[in-house]
C-alpha cells in the first residue's frame, strides 16, 4: 500500500451543502382544498417545501497520491458527493476548488451502445474518456488485451454479463492516468480474479499521478485499494482518517441501519 506523502492539494471541499425539495403526494378532494385555503390561507399559498439535506456542511481535502475509500450506507450522500466533485451537480452552499482533471465512473453502462460489439464500444468510450488524445488505437488495444475478454469482444455488448461489462469499462478507465479518478461501486461488478489483477494496475496507476476516490461496501476492497477512509453519516462527515479506524467507525456506527444483503 502506497502512503500519501505529498502535501499538494488537488481538490478542496469547504462547507458543502446539498439539499433536495421533497414533493409529497396529497390526494385531497375539492372540499378539502377549499377548507384549507379558507382556514389557513397564508400557510396554504406560501407553504415552504420540505427539504432533504443530503450533504450537510462537509469539508475535506484530497491530496496527490491519496487513495480515499468513501463509505456510508445507502442514502448517506456518497453518490451525491461524488457527483458534486465531478462537476455534475452544483451545491446550494459551500465550495469545491480544484484545477485538477476529474474522471468519474458511476455506472458501467455509461456511454454504451448495447447493439455494438465490445470492441466497437471500447473505441466509443475511449473518445468519451480521453477526448484530448488523437490516436486512440494503442490505448484501446492495450485495454482490450488487459480485459481478457478474447472472442467476446466481437459480440454485441447486450450479451455481456455484468462482470464482462465491468472488465471492459474498468480496463479502459484505468489505462490512462488522470489527476482524480472517482469509481462509484463499479468494481463490485468484476469477478474476484479480475479485481486482483485490476488492483495491481490501479496501484501502478496511482503511483504515476493523481488520486482516487473509491466507493465500495466491501471492507476487503477498501483495505486493498485505499490508504484513507471517509465515512458519510446521514449527510455529515462522520470520519476522515486511517483505513482500519474508518472501517471500525463504519461498522460500529452504521450497524443498526445496515442492509443485511450488503
Amino acid at each position: 500500500m502506497t502512503s500519501t506523502t505529498s502535501s499538494e492539494i488537488l481538490l478542496s471541499v469547504k462547507n458543502l451543502k446539498v439539499h433536495f425539495e421533497l414533493e409529497h403526494y396529497q390526494n385531497n378532494n375539492l372540499r378539502e382544498v377549499f377548507i384549507s385555503a379558507i382556514t389557513s390561507p397564508i400557510e396554504y399559498f406560501i407553504k415552504k417545501p420540505e427539504l432533504l439535506h443530503v450533504i450537510d456542511d462537509v469539508s475535506f481535502d484530497i491530496k496527490r497520491g491519496m487513495r480515499l475509500g468513501l463509505l456510508g450506507v445507502n442514502g448517506s450522500g456518497k453518490t451525491t458527493l461524488c457527483r458534486c466533485l465531478a462537476g455534475m451537480m452544483v451545491p446550494q452552499k459551500g465550495s469545491i476548488k480544484t484545477e485538477a482533471q476529474v474522471r468519474a465512473i458511476f455506472d458501467i453502462g455509461t456511454g454504451i451502445m448495447p447493439d455494438l460489439t465490445g470492441r466497437e464500444n471500447a473505441f466509443l468510450l475511449a473518445r468519451l474518456f480521453f477526448p484530448e488524445m488523437k490516436d486512440l488505437r494503442p490505448l484501446v488495444n492495450e485495454s482490450l488485451e488487459f480485459s481478457e475478454l478474447g472472442h467476446f469482444l466481437d459480440i454485441p455488448f447486450r450479451q455481456y454479463s455484468k462482470g464482462m461489462q465491468a472488465r471492459l469499462m474498468l480496463s479502459l478507465v484505468s489505462s490512462q492516468p488522470t489527476d482524480i479518478l472517482i469509481l462509484d461501486e463499479v468494481l463490485d461488478g468484476a469477478d474476484y480474479f479480475f479485481q486482483q489483477k485490476l488492483s495491481v494496475r490501479m496501484k501502478n496507476f496511482i503511483k504515476s499521478t493523481g488520486a482516487t476516490i473509491f466507493v465500495s461496501h466491501s471492507a476487503d476492497q477498501v483495505r486493498e485499494v485505499c490508504d484513507v477512509v471517509l465515512v458519510m453519516n446521514k449527510g455529515k462527515l462522520g470520519f476522515f482518517g486511517g483505513v482500519e479506524e474508518g472501517l471500525e467507525y463504519y461498522h460500529k456506527n452504521m450497524a443498526p441501519t445496515l442492509n443485511p444483503s450488503i
